[in-house]
């Protein structure tokens, strides 16, 4: 038995490839990844999904479950990585006061998780201060109002 070695020479538009050093190349920025990043800086702290269940004293399946069910947020803050869950939204062991009825009145307006937590971690002078803050020190009526105005 001989051994055969086949050579296949791809084209691509006339021109073929050819062997060499690779370079790290790196895709353009998006609007998306800028809006990330803004997003990563506006949060500060992140969590993964198991930091987040350690804290909230339950499985991933369920802090999974409680994304899913809009009691938490989540998003890829970095590309690259998985969804992280922002750790203001947890306090005390507990989603923090009014963070569930809050991320649910904005998903029912058809506010993605990304659009919540930019919405939840930019200040806000006539509130004063972050709509996160607030609902973390119990001033979660004004909140919840204003976000009922802007989902509908």
């Amino acid at each position: 038995m001989t051994d055969v070695t086949h050579v296949v020479k791809v084209c691509r538009i006339g021109r073929s490839w050819q062997s060499g050093r690779v370079e790290e190349t790196r895709a353009p920025e998006t609007p998306l990844d800028h809006d990330r990043q803004q997003l990563a800086d506006l949060v500060g702290e992140w969590l993964d999904w198991s930091q987040a269940g350690d804290l909230l004293h339950v499985s991933v399946s369920k802090v999974r479950q409680l994304i899913r069910e809009h009691q938490l947020a989540a998003v890829v803050p970095v590309p690259g990585e998985g969804q992280k869950v922002p750790a203001a939204l947890i306090q005390d062991g507990l989603v923090a006061k009014g963070v569930p009825g809050v991320l649910t009145v904005l998903h029912d307006g058809g506010y993605e998780d990304a659009e919540a937590l930019t919405w939840l971690f930019t200040l806000d002078e006539t509130l004063p201060g972050r709509p996160i803050d607030a609902l973390r020190e119990n001033r979660g009526a004004e909140v919840k109002r204003r976000a009922q105005a802007m989902a509908f």
